[in-house]
């Protein structure tokens, strides 16, 4: 499973103190990093001028959809919206907790 993250479900995970549950739950988590290849610069500054979302959400968004992520994690609802209309598959923070109880349920 292919998952990408933008900063805010990190952040808000480690305010929380439940970081960890993401690896038992998802494996590994991808993060874009700021310098991305000259191609996805491009891309994010499209995405970024014709949405208006900030870099880290555009480029969570470019990523995901280069690497074909099966979810992307992110809070932020133009980033949600811009991300959905793109076929991509979103999942909130509020939501990780619930899943992760449920995989560790089933096992």
């Amino acid at each position: 499973m292919i998952v990408i993250s933008d900063s805010t479900p990190l952040i808000s995970l480690m305010k929380a103190v439940r970081l960890e549950i993401l690896e038992p739950l998802f494996g590994e988590v991808f993060i874009p990093e700021a310098v991305v290849s000259v191609k996805e610069k491009k891309a994010v500054d499209i995405l970024r001028r014709t949405s208006g979302l900030d870099l880290g959400e555009s480029e969570a968004i470019v990523y995901a959809d280069d690497n074909k992520a099966d979810v992307l994690l992110m809070d932020e609802a133009r980033g949600r919206q811009v991300a959905k209309a793109m076929g991509l598959y979103i999942m909130g923070t509020s939501v990780v907790p619930g899943q992760y109880r449920r995989n560790i349920l089933d096992l």
